[in-house]
């Protein structure tokens, strides 16, 4: 068995043959870290961002091929003040330029699920010009949930099988899945949760009908690589059967 070391050093033996081919990562407690250090709760996003781009770093580096983040749901973005959703927006728009720029060389190509047409014109304009980088050689796929909800995506998928004219005898769970955001990517085979819940959150409910599920207490700006790659050998332990 080949075993590899991340660049991270957490001397850990990660079987390179059993990766997940899809993680997914619940980024929370942004707010709380800041409170914990007597900072305002855009500098916890902020300090959420920067760790965010370590964990897609070391996810392309490693061999993973696709990552996907719940960056903001669609009760964050309505509900919390508007200082704060502000301060978001212009952090989205301060690291979009900053991947935009690094991105296309470094293989990693950009989705968003989520309904991001209802933001601002100028974060909505800064998304479709991340959408439209064409990568010559893809090294892995990073997906940002932004407005999104687990159930709306699904009942905007029967929209659309409906609008399609798709008949009833024809719809099945494969067909369903080619209507979800996530359509042409497999499922995540782990879901990761820091920030101390225990709980999913609405996030990609369809799609984590097999994942396997890792909770932790530690918040997500403190939420390293050298955690990620915990998380990593923790699943690697499990007897995934898949309902067999």
């Amino acid at each position: 068995m080949k075993k590899i070391y991340s660049p991270f050093l957490t001397k850990l033996p990660i079987d390179k043959k059993n990766l997940p081919k899809h993680i997914a990562i619940i980024m929370d407690g942004n707010r709380r870290w800041a409170q914990n250090k007597g900072l305002t709760p855009t500098q916890g996003h902020q300090a959420g961002a920067k760790n965010l781009e370590k964990i897609v770093e070391y996810c392309k580096d490693i061999g993973i091929k696709h990552l996907t983040v719940y960056a903001l749901s669609t009760e964050n973005w309505r509900k919390r003040s508007t200082q704060e959703v502000k301060g978001i927006f212009n952090i989205f728009l301060e690291i979009f330029k900053s991947w935009k720029q690094k991105y296309s060389s470094q293989g990693i190509k950009f989705f968003v699920l989520g309904n991001f047409q209802a933001f601002p014109f100028k974060v909505k304009n800064t998304i479709k010009k991340m959408l439209d980088i064409v990568l010559d050689h893809e090294r892995i796929k990073f997906n940002v949930a932004l407005n999104y909800g687990g159930r709306d995506e699904i009942v905007t998928a029967i929209k659309h099988i409906i609008k399609d004219g798709v008949p009833a005898n024809k719809i099945n769970e494969d067909l369903v899945s080619k209507y979800l955001y996530t359509t042409g990517q497999p499922d995540p085979d782990l879901i990761i949760r820091p920030g101390g819940e225990f709980r999913l959150s609405n996030f990609l409910i369809w799609q984590m009908s097999y994942a396997e599920l890792y909770f932790t207490d530690i918040l997500w700006p403190d939420f390293t690589p050298q955690k990620l790659e915990k998380a990593i050998y923790w699943y690697q332990q499990r007897d995934r059967r898949k309902g067999q």
